[in-house]
């Protein structure tokens, strides 16, 4: 029976920061994925300081990838109308950038190829068993694998944690985002634009720029059995036909269909690990409650993961300090976003809100920067957690042209 140090179920942004950082850490790493790269992925695309900063530790670099935009500019548009325009800080390295997920997914599992990562294409999971000396986990192709340790990095709907009796009864996501690329001739439509919409609130709606001329074009909601399918799929048809869309994005033509997905987005109340089972990603349900961006919160837990495998011997110690460490390092901004979200239900708030990030120049850079996750989101709340430069920090690849 073929064994290894670390399984990896999945080959997305969680799973191969997990195979990149454990590589790196020097565990034997193996990752399984039904997919062969590269492949499609339903996303916003967009890319917050947070993400680039890990993506940048891994060894990934956007000159490998076409589509990649770096953003400078952040344009936001009130309930009632007011247009807000945000800068990210220049020549300090990258802040904000989008990139086609096709593409970023693809790069992560070539990084993780070349730095000796085995990674089994095609080759989906289908049950999983737990015993004193680790887990035994069957794939599709027939092979039984023995693994000391298992990382779930299989996404929303998990398999693994279906497998292990771990999701939530019902459970169908916290958000629901559609979105479609298309070809935009609108000057303003280089710019990354958020749309808080009466009726989204306190979803938005977005366009984010691509390299060629093309941008993702979506909408997320919050789903809370207010808003059904029939009328998400009426939203979504009559969105890009209002005005102030329009007038960004310029004559526009579609690029095959649009797309629709759940986005999981609980993890005060998300169970992150199983015996010597990790969840990761969207598997620990970690997406940000407030954007819905789950790309940094991916990445970081997938590194996170492997580091507690280096750090312990013993698995299911290591799936405590994992648990531990992801709890540091997100739960108390993903309980002040949830909070914030709240708040953005009612239009007159989210327009109040937004008119004090639009109040003076030190409050929008500042935004511009808590957005984009250049610092722990609670950090503004929770001095305890101030360090020396914390409000100062620098993009990512700064020293690289």
């Amino acid at each position: 029976m073929p064994s290894c140090e670390v399984l990896i179920v999945g080959a997305g942004p969680a799973g191969c920061a997990a195979a990149i950082r454990g590589k790196q850490l020097g565990l034997e790493v193996v990752v399984v994925d039904k997919a062969t790269f590269p492949r499609d992925k339903c996303c916003g695309d967009g890319l917050t300081t947070l993400a680039l900063r890990e993506l940048e530790r891994l060894g990934v670099h956007p000159t490998a990838m076409p589509s990649w935009f770096e953003i400078g500019d952040v344009y936001l548009r009130s309930p009632q109308g007011r247009e807000i325009q945000l800068s990210l800080p220049r020549n300090r390295g990258q802040y904000a950038a989008v990139v086609e997920r096709r593409e970023l997914d693809a790069e992560l599992v070539r990084v993780a190829l070349d730095s000796g990562v085995q990674i089994r294409q095609g080759t989906g999971f289908e049950q999983i068993k737990l015993d004193d000396d680790g887990a035994r986990v069957r794939l599709q192709d027939g092979t039984t694998m023995s693994a000391k340790t298992v990382i779930a990095a299989d996404g929303m709907w998990s398999p693994v944690r279906k497998a292990l009796g771990c999701t939530p009864v019902g459970y169908r996501g916290d958000w629901h985002a559609f979105r479609q690329y298309l070809h935009a001739d609108g000057v303003r439509s280089r710019h990354l634009w958020v749309w808080f919409e009466k009726d989204l609130l306190p979803g938005y709606a977005w366009s984010f720029p691509l390299e060629g001329g093309r941008v993702n074009v979506g909408f997320g909601v919050v789903r809370n059995g207010a808003v059904d399918g029939a009328q998400l799929a009426s939203i979504w048809a009559g969105l890009l036909e209002r005005p102030h869309l329009r007038q960004v994005l310029g004559d526009v033509r579609p690029e095959a269909s649009h797309k629709a997905w759940p986005i999981p987005a609980r993890l005060p109340r998300a169970q992150l690990s199983l015996g010597c089972v990790m969840f990761v990603g969207d598997a620990a349900t970690a997406t940000d409650p407030m954007t819905g961006e789950g790309i940094g919160q991916a990445l970081e837990t997938g590194r996170l993961a492997a580091q507690a495998i280096s750090e312990e011997d013993q698995p299911r110690l290591a799936a405590l300090r994992y648990e531990k460490s992801v709890r540091v390092a997100l739960q108390r901004d993903h309980r002040l976003a949830s909070s914030l979200s709240r708040l953005l239900t009612k239009p007159g708030l989210a327009e109040t809100a937004l008119g004090l990030v639009n109040a003076t120049d030190w409050s929008r850079k500042h935004f511009a920067r808590w957005m984009f996750e250049d610092y722990p989101r609670a950090a503004l709340l929770s001095p305890g957690r101030w360090k020396r430069g914390v409000f100062n920090t620098r993009g990512a690849w700064e020293n690289v042209t």
